[in-house]
């Protein structure tokens, strides 16, 4: 019988795994599940660190086991018949035994306290999921934590997913204060300084960011990426990124043969999976950014794969730490690692399905974007937002491949236009000029697709005041209108005239152009395809009532009533909060500073609850003039700052909009006048530091964060529970979200802000309300928004 060492218990984890960079939140969580399960199996792609954590958590966890630690490396053993062997000489046994069997070493750990880490267990995981079964029966003082990329499938084990370290957003700033706040970073920064302690990254975090993004912070690839700082910058290293298998090849000749090039780590996991499995893996690697499981359904299956293999095949690959699952909204959504997706697409691309495969994603979103064009202008419009924002990736993938490689100009011209609603509310116009100018230079689209292109690129100019961009294309707009006979072409082209004209501050000559535009959208909507750019009247009718207030007209009363109309019976919460905003403008314009701002309040409520970006720029830059007009000189230059932020972030000029720049000018003028030069810069330079939902809440006069701990005996506003009225409306939206589990990855998606700006809210939240835990804030979530039950 195999008998253990008699000496006192120690362990053979090697020297040094005590230290980590990062993982507090993963370390923390692994001790926990730990002292909870006699079987913890850490899952997740190649190279994430599941070792490495097991290990430090293993070496901080000795004083639990009086019999030790132990760690069994079993990458190198390749035939399940040697796992009892392997553990025998992990475990420093007395005595060498010829044979020793499973049975034996069972015995013998019976009766002991230890700890066991099973370290890549993936290519041996049948024999190591009876080995635990067996021990979680007959060992109950002992515990097994496991490293695979896949679990063992036993019952009684936990599933801990080790993460990629986490990374800064694409949209957020960061400095040198950032490193602490994001693992990879921190990584990046720390193995710098011993490999290359000649680089510098003090003045490089933005570079270093976009690198450990482009890694998609997984640890071993920011390792192997470190080694070329010897000899190439940060610049030169993102640059080769396009071809990261074969470029992260420099690792350390100590490491693991498989951790030694990105390339190797990638394939042992390419290799452990089935012949189908390996056949969906390439396939979807054509997504781009994640996908549903309808997506994968409808794209993937092709010979030899059905429609039915699969989910089940998808399965398989996210127990095997190739795909993962995350939920969005009501669905599950699912990701490849940008690295793994490469690796697939690099086997892709050498089998004859891949042109067929990039047709059939692009016909699925092509489909996708025409399904939500005719449900835009209506009351599912912000569920169009949520169908369309996820899936940007493979949209953008989808218009490149049809301008490329199959060159199929309609389908892309359709992708486009489809999308306009889209770009108009969240995503900016500046995307859409992107594809507009590749699109503007495809000789093969016929006149009216040209028409239709040039009319899209038109509206995405204007948004951003570029009238001289605008300007040669509503000519020749105007030209193919005027030599096609086709009424709603005319249309068209006086609504974009007539636009052109208002931003240029000939009032009267844009209700001119604009009256008999909004008229024939009024009465003709029948005539409009779904796939044109505009197929309702709102937009002439929302420019036709501008035009009328600033050109004094006493018809625009009726024009802003009637653009409030087409919104409401459509149910479109975008249009109407443009309605909301046009009639603020109205009032103002008027005099009526009261009514204004409270109809320019209501329009910001309502634009902030759709998640509309562009509405928000001109309704916080309106609510300034009101507040200068009002003597709210400190308020005003505060939202001025905020207002040239939101236009900034969006591209827009303020010199192309006439009548809001001379607004603008008049309330900056005045403002200045009274508080004084430095006084007004400083205000605005406050309010220019505001991010979107900042500015959103400052505008709209929410309480700021609190100086002191919440007064329990606070007077509350009706419906809120004591000290509820501390968190802005938005921060309570984020308190509700945690009080579901959602994680703040996912908050962030469902409120269509950054991942950094959703954390900021958790911050803000655990401060005002003295918690230092989520649990501690789903408790008061619940416990102060449930009412109280009727006794």
């Amino acid at each position: 019988m195999v008998r253990l060492a008699t000496k006192s218990p120690h362990s053979n984890l090697p020297a040094g795994v005590g230290e980590i960079v990062g993982r507090k939140h993963e370390i923390a969580a692994v001790r926990q599940l730990l002292s909870d399960t006699g079987l913890l199996t850490l899952t997740g792609p190649g190279g994430v660190g599941k070792t490495r954590l097991a290990t430090h958590v293993g070496s901080h966890v000795q004083r639990a086991f009086p019999d030790g630690v132990w760690l069994v490396e079993l990458a190198s053993v390749q035939d399940e018949r040697l796992l009892p062997v392997a553990i025998t000489e992990a475990l420093e046994t007395e005595e060498e035994l010829p044979q020793p069997s499973t049975e034996s070493m069972i015995d013998c750990l019976r009766t002991k306290q230890m700890l066991l880490i099973l370290d890549n267990c993936e290519h041996l995981v049948e024999a190591c999921a009876r080995l635990a079964d067996t021990l979680l029966s007959v060992a109950p003082r002992m515990k097994v934590l496991a490293t695979s990329r896949e679990s063992l499938g036993v019952p009684g084990e936990t599933l801990f997913i080790v993460p990629p370290m986490s990374i800064p957003g694409p949209d957020d700033k960061v400095n040198e204060n950032d490193v602490g706040r994001y693992d990879a970073l921190a990584l990046l920064v720390e193995r710098a300084k011993k490999v290359a302690p000649q680089t510098d990254l003090s003045s490089q975090h933005a570079a270093a960011a976009q690198l450990c993004r482009l890694l998609d912070g997984i640890p071993l690839a920011i390792e192997l990426a470190v080694v070329w700082l010897r000899v190439l910058s940060l610049d030169q290293i993102i640059d080769r990124l396009d071809g990261r298998l074969d470029f992260l090849s420099q690792g350390y000749r100590t490491a693991l043969p498989r951790h030694q090039t990105l390339r190797a780590a990638v394939e042992w996991s390419f290799d452990l999976c089935s012949a189908q499995e390996q056949i969906l893996w390439e396939r979807l690697s054509v997504f781009s950014g994640g996908f549903d499981l309808a997506a994968a359904e409808e794209i993937c299956s092709a010979e030899p794969l059905g429609r039915e293999d699969i989910l089940p095949l998808l399965a398989d690959l996210t127990e095997k730490s190739i795909v993962t699952s995350e939920t969005c909204g009501s669905r599950s959504r699912y990701r490849i690692l940008e690295t793994l997706r490469q690796y697939g697409h690099e086997r892709l691309a050498k089998s004859e399905a891949i042109s067929a495969l990039h047709r059939r994603h692009a016909d699925y979103y092509q489909r996708l974007t025409g399904r939500n064009k005719t449900r835009w202008f209506g009351p599912d419009q912000v569920e169009c937002l949520t169908t369309i924002a996820p899936e940007l990736p493979n949209l953008r993938t989808a218009l490149d491949h049809c301008l490329s490689e199959d060159l199929r100009i309609e389908e892309a011209i359709r992708m486009f236009t489809s999308l306009y609603g889209y770009w108009l509310f969240f995503g900016g116009p500046a995307e859409a000029r992107h594809w507009f100018d590749r699109l503007l230079t495809c000789e093969q689209a016929s006149r009216r697709e040209r028409f239709d292109v040039m009319a899209a690129g038109v509206l995405f100019a204007l948004m951003q005041g570029r009238q001289a961009t605008a300007e040669p294309l509503i000519e020749e707009c105007l030209y193919i209108a005027g030599h096609s006979g086709c009424e709603e072409a005319s249309a068209m082209g006086g609504f974009l005239s007539g636009r052109l004209t208002l931003m240029k501050g000939d009032y009267l000559g844009a209700v001119e152009l604009l009256k008999p535009s909004q008229e024939w959208y009024d009465h003709n909507l029948e005539k409009i395809p779904i796939t044109r750019v505009l197929n309702d009247a709102f937009m002439p009718a929302l420019d036709l009532a501008l035009a009328a207030i600033f050109a004094a007209d006493p018809r625009a009363d009726r024009w802003i009533t009637r653009c409030r109309d087409i919104a409401e019976a459509g149910g479109a919460r975008g249009e109407i909060s443009m309605a909301r905003w046009a009639a603020g403008v109205g009032r103002w314009h008027a005099g009526d500073l009261e009514e204004a701002a409270s109809l320019l309040r209501s329009s910001l409520r309502l634009e902030r609850s759709t998640g509309y970006i562009y509405g928000p720029a001109w309704t916080v830059e309106s609510l300034a003039w009101i507040a200068a007009a009002q003597g709210h000189d400190m308020h005003a230059a505060h939202l001025i700052g905020a207002a040239g932020t939101m236009r900034n972030l969006l591209e827009v000029s303020l010199a192309g909009f006439h009548a809001y720049n001379d607004a603008h000018r008049a309330c900056e003028t005045s403002v200045r006048e009274r508080l004084g030069e430095e006084d007004y810069d400083k205000a605005v330079r406050t309010g220019a530091a505001f991010d979107i939902d900042e500015a959103i809440a400052f505008a709209l006069q929410e309480p700021a964060e609190p100086s002191s701990m919440p007064d329990p005996t606070h007077t509350s506003a009706p419906g809120l529970a004591p000290s509820q009225s501390v968190l802005t409306p938005r921060e309570l939206e984020v308190a509700g979200l945690i009080a579901e589990g959602v994680r703040n990855k996912d908050i962030a998606a469902r409120l269509v802000i950054s991942q950094r700006t959703a954390e900021g809210h958790v911050e803000h939240i655990l401060e005002k309300l003295g918690f230092t835990s989520r649990a501690q804030i789903a408790a008061w979530y619940v416990n102060n928004t449930t009412p109280p039950q009727n006794e």
